[in-house]
């Protein structure tokens, strides 16, 4: 049943698809209309999904790589949500509901069995870690999102090409302060979320764990995180210079997370 409602989301994620398809082209206020309706629907099947996993298995929902995709899919959508509730623009949807479509629709055609957890995976510790760590990288994933769109709406402005979708997006101050925003709520998760996952690697491996690829990288990770806040708090970077480093810190964030696939310690289990 999980998996079942999992494949009912990607049903209403399909609409966002196609909202952000037709926002490259000419666009219209009806597919936003119907868009945002259908995104909340499929957060809500999501969410079924999620819930009903934990509940009946009573483990963790990320034992495996397609489990961490729909819990990774699901907190990028919230955080989105988070964002249209505070500046009521749908616009970073034409770069988080493809991410959240395809995350969520590999899952749920890629879902096996869900798996027996360790009796690790059943600490505090670890439920802090992947809570915080999922948090902070939605929020780093808004923040590269609104970096994009703010070199879209530049460019735009430039050619004065106000048509479609891509032509009302907001002002580059509020899409500047999206980024932003992001960045500064994500960054704490980030780093208590690495602090977490660093209390049970050293239970359970010993400081050998720490010099791992996925430790290596997700550290440098961190460190591109902090760069980012440092010189934009006090550089004071802002446009498009802020928006070129939040893509590397995005991609940066990426790379730790295929690590994963080649940790010797730090990988999902295969669904």
């Amino acid at each position: 049943m999980p998996v079942l409602w999992l494949r009912v989301a990607v049903l209403f994620y399909a609409v966002g698809l196609a909202y952000a398809l037709v926002a490259l082209t000419k666009g219209s206020h009806l597919i936003e209309r119907i868009a945002l309706p259908a995104m909340s629907f499929g957060m809500i099947f999501h969410f079924v999904s999620l819930t009903e996993a934990l509940l009946t298995t009573q483990q963790l929902i990320t034992a495996s790589i397609h489990n961490a995709e729909s819990l990774l899919a699901f907190v990028i959508m919230l955080a989105f949500m988070v964002v249209y509730a505070v500046y009521r623009t749908a616009s970073p949807g034409i770069v988080a509901f493809p991410i959240v479509f395809l995350l969520t629709f590999v899952a749920a055609t890629g879902q096996g069995p869900f798996l027996t957890p360790t009796e690790g995976l059943r600490k505090g510790w670890l439920l802090a870690h992947i809570a915080m760590i999922f948090t902070g990288y939605a929020a780093l994933f808004i923040s590269c999102a609104a970096s994009l769109l703010y070199l879209i709406q530049e460019r735009n402005l430039k050619a004065k090409r106000p048509e479609g979708i891509l032509g009302r997006l907001p002002a580059l101050g509020t899409i500047d302060e999206i980024g932003y925003r992001s960045l500064l709520l994500g960054f704490p998760f980030m780093t208590l979320g690495l602090i977490a996952g660093s209390v049970v690697a050293q239970s359970r491996f010993g400081p050998t764990y720490f010099t791992d690829s996925k430790v290596v990288l997700s550290l440098m990770m961190w460190a591109v995180y902090m760069v980012l806040l440092y010189v934009r708090w006090s550089a004071g970077w802002r446009g498009k210079k802020a928006a070129y480093l939040a893509a590397f810190a995005f991609a940066a964030a990426v790379v730790a997370w295929v690590a994963n696939f080649f940790s010797g310690v730090h990988r999902f289990v295969q669904s």
